[in-house]
């Protein structure tokens, strides 16, 4: 791991290197990342790559359905009461026979297996990320 100095940041005359065009605060606020609680996990036979049809619990938001590739990492069994990030207002998605909902985000793994985002602490379901 590369020597970050004292505090987490790069030694002096090092500049971390940028992770994208910068976007606006409103951009930001305008993404519905919030909280659900997995209810539901199905197989999914038809996708291209191994994949978890999703049913999460938002709370006063409803319950919404989501496209999963993440078996590498989940049984069905370790997700079911799992909270989860998701992206809820993307417009719907088609995939195959199943129509994805919701986003929910994770982390690629150097593998490209994906470790879910979630909360560190249980809050409700449908809390926006702040």
């Amino acid at each position: 791991m590369e020597d970050r100095g004292d505090h987490g940041y790069p030694p002096p005359g090092r500049m971390p290197r940028p992770v994208s065009d910068p976007i606006a605060w409103a951009d930001f606020e305008r993404v519905e990342l919030r909280v659900g609680t997995i209810i539901a996990v199905d197989d999914f036979p038809e996708a291209r790559k191994p994949a978890w049809k999703l049913t999460v619990d938002f709370g006063d938001l409803g319950t919404r359905r989501s496209s999963a590739q993440i078996t590498a990492l989940y049984t069905r069994e370790a997700l079911i009461g799992r909270q989860v990030l998701a992206v809820l207002n993307f417009p719907a998605k088609q995939i195959g026979p199943f129509r994805s909902e919701v986003l929910v985000t994770g982390f690629a793994r150097e593998d490209g297996a994906i470790v879910l985002a979630q909360p560190e602490r249980s809050v409700p379901n449908g809390a926006r990320l702040a």
